[in-house]
């Protein structure tokens, strides 16, 4: 069956991240062409909504539609002084959000994870939000573990993400969750962006510009990720990069969001991912090809960052094409 998304509008929201659902579960496809979603819109009572701009949009549903949706996405909005004073949700939303079944994801891009915390669905869990107001939904919602430095949270059936672009990175996420890394890639592909972003939005956060600017670590990224397989240390990458350690690893951080060793493991696990999804390979060959050297590391890797092992991950994805036609590491995970 396709799955149904319903996307709420509400009044100061974005334009640009209210089409970014649409724009990309509707880019998800079968082999065939048939889409995988229907993205529909709806407002509060269907009423026109105010955008932060200068105009207003009209949608053709009211907030009925989230009762059968399977996923439910609220779009980005400028929040009201009250909530972001007081941390109370408006009687109307919270009356919207009580339709939402309780096997609905829900999705909050942007500033609406401060609705979410309102309504109690991020208490005790792990949130994100533009990273301008991290501080303030840390501060209103103590029980809500805040990372200002990640593009998005998945917490399974609730999940958060930054500013921006970020959302286009969350849905991507959601494709791959659903339908593995071939079709976020094609989806991606068709709507011009990169199918995984390096680093979390500290890289977006305002600091001064350093003084020594004068190299990036990006060629050393595009080294490394073609040499996955072999057994990297930060010592490798600063020599690769003609600096110090501590140079290379202050300049990485600030390019990409984390640490150069942080960053190699997520690397090296998405490729894993990948080869797990498409092709046939033996568990203890990916473990090596993608520098994790032995099955018992992967495993760990796997449990770690995705709550499941290797074999069970490729039991739930796994859609084999030729090997033919996959690209190298390098190529696949360096946008």
């Amino acid at each position: 069956m396709t799955h149904r998304v319903a996307v709420l509008a509400l009044d100061g929201v974005l334009p640009l991240d209210l089409g970014v659902p649409a724009r990309v579960f509707n880019e998800a496809c079968e082999p065939d062409g048939g889409r995988l979603y229907s993205v529909r819109t709806c407002s509060l009572g269907g009423r026109p909504v105010r955008t932060r701009e200068d105009y207003r949009i009209v949608v053709d549903h009211d907030e009925s539609l989230l009762d059968s949706a399977d996923t439910v996405v609220i779009a980005t909005q400028e929040p009201s002084e009250e909530l972001l004073t007081t941390g109370r949700l408006p009687a109307d939303v919270a009356a919207a959000l009580d339709r939402i079944g309780p096997d609905t994801r829900i999705v909050s891009l942007c500033t609406s994870a401060f609705l979410l915390a309102a309504a109690g669905l991020l208490d005790g869990r792990r949130a994100t939000t533009h990273w301008a107001l991290c501080d303030a939904l840390a501060r209103l919602f103590p029980e809500v573990e805040v990372d200002p430095d990640v593009l998005f949270v998945d917490n399974g059936r609730v999940l958060t993400s930054a500013g921006g672009a970020a959302g286009i990175d969350l849905c991507l996420h959601l494709v791959r969750r659903d339908h593995g890394a071939a079709v976020a890639s094609a989806a991606a592909r068709r709507c011009v962006v990169a199918p995984w972003r390096e680093g979390g939005q500290a890289q977006f956060i305002e600091h001064p510009v350093p003084l020594d600017t004068d190299r990036s670590t990006s060629a050393t990224r595009q080294w490394v990720l073609d040499r996955l397989a072999e057994p990297l240390t930060l010592e490798d990458m600063a020599r690769h990069a003609h600096m110090s350690v501590r140079t290379f690893t202050r300049r990485f951080r600030a390019e990409v969001g984390s640490s150069p060793m942080k960053w190699l493991a997520q690397r090296r696990l998405a490729h894993a991912r990948v080869l797990l999804e498409s092709t046939g390979l033996p568990v203890a060959r990916i473990a090596a090809v993608c520098g994790f050297g032995d099955p018992v590391t992967l495993r760990k890797h796997f449990y770690a960052h995705l709550g499941l092992s290797p074999l069970a991950y490729r039991r739930a994805h796994h859609a084999p094409v030729p090997e033919s036609a996959l690209p190298p590491a390098g190529a696949v995970q360096e946008r």
